[in-house]
């Protein structure tokens, strides 16, 4: 079960609009990452299904999260059926995201009180994902949508929450681009985790990005 219901993961990501997305097949580096980011204010972090046994490595996850980032809700990314929705609520996901919009995954988040966050790529699919009962919609790929998709959105439906991604960079020049036209979240990848960073470590450095991320939203 959630350790965070619906309205407590919106108002963490209301608070905190900064949303890692990240996936690695070793626990370890992936905790580590996780403290990273708790330390760095995020509140927010989206796990993706992406390499094998990756519910397994969740699942570790979700327990260390429990002990160490006690304030975090931990969600899963890249879902695209109900079935696999399922799995990863049974272990305590606290919010799904996925590239699509599928309504037979909002059904099964619906049930338990567990936010959807689908990918819409048009402002009809936005339209549909929010009669499903989708209270936050993944602008994706943000970068061949780009910022001016999200203010034109918002004009004729500006009750809409859009969290984007692709294409979001830690610089103020991008975050200031995107919260400028209105969106309420971003999701950020592998420009908050370099490469070569995770190799060495250097788990400061993903804390200080965070922070200066976070910083510059509070700003803007």
């Amino acid at each position: 079960m959630a350790r965070f219901d619906k309205q407590a993961v919106m108002a963490k990501i209301g608070a905190a609009p900064i949303v890692p997305v990240f996936y690695h097949k070793d626990p370890e580096t992936a905790k580590a990452v996780l403290k990273a980011c708790y330390d760095g204010g995020v509140r927010v972090f989206e796990f993706t299904n992406r390499g094998d046994f990756a519910h397994e490595i969740f699942g570790t996850l979700m327990k260390y999260a429990a002990e160490e980032c006690p304030d975090m809700a931990l969600g899963v990314g890249s879902v695209v059926e109900p079935g696999t929705a399922a799995l990863y609520m049974q272990l305590g996901a606290c919010f799904v995201v996925g590239p699509l919009f599928n309504p037979e995954v909002a059904k099964v988040c619906n049930r338990r009180q567990v936010p959807y966050v689908p990918g819409c790529g048009s402002i009809s699919e936005v339209g549909f994902a929010q009669e499903a009962g989708c209270e936050l919609c993944k602008v994706f790929p943000g970068d061949v949508l780009g910022p001016k998709f999200v203010k034109g959105l918002l004009a004729p439906m500006p009750w809409s929450k859009l969290m984007v991604t692709g294409g979001v960079e830690p610089s103020e020049e991008n975050l200031k681009s995107w919260f400028g036209a209105g969106v309420y979240c971003v999701g950020m990848g592998s420009k908050l985790f370099p490469k070569e960073r995770i190799q060495a470590a250097d788990w400061q450095y993903i804390t200080d990005m965070c922070k200066n991320a976070l910083q510059t939203v509070a700003n803007k």
